[in-house]
């Protein structure tokens, strides 16, 4: 882009060396010209330089965005079914030891096996593994029961008047 600053420079000059009275109408045109001529490049020459460094920067974004995609893909190996679709090949070799809260036995579950709304008995003692969930369900199924007999209704249908 200096080759646009460098010929505007030049065109002043020439002007410079014209002589060109600036109290003539026509003259007063031209000077106007080459003044608005020199700006363009000085903006153009801002502009490239601006542009240059967006660029260098998409650039190294480019590279460190491949080197992320290749340490995902080394991550992540994909094994492809019949459909064409990405199946992941880690999922299948998941698992999860939990210990009994009633003997203490660590058990290995796998993720395909690992079911927190069943009764899973412990292979050690038979008792639920999860027994919280149990008492919960419990909880609230009693809760909803009470709720819905007239005894605690507080009088509620007395007042009714109907």
């Amino acid at each position: 882009m200096s080759k646009l600053t460098d010929r505007a420079n030049y065109l002043r000059g020439l002007a410079e060396g014209m002589k060109l009275n600036p109290e003539k109408d026509s003259n007063r045109v031209i000077l106007e010209l080459l003044d608005l001529v020199a700006e363009m490049a000085s903006e153009l020459e801002a502009l490239d330089a601006s542009q240059q460094q967006l660029s260098d920067f998409v650039d190294m974004m480019d590279d460190d965005l491949s080197t992320v995609e290749e340490i995902l893909s080394d991550d992540e190996e994909e094994d492809w079914d019949e459909d064409g679709e990405a199946e992941d090949a880690e999922d299948d070799d998941i698992s999860v030891t939990y210990t009994c809260p009633h003997c203490g036995e660590e058990i290995t579950l796998s993720l395909d096996d690992l079911d927190l709304e069943d009764d899973m008995p412990c292979p050690a003692c038979g008792k639920p593994l999860f027994p919280g969930a149990d008492e919960e369900a419990e909880e609230e199924a009693e809760g909803e029961d009470k709720a819905d007999t007239p005894a605690e209704s507080d009088g509620a249908k007395e007042d009714l008047p109907f």
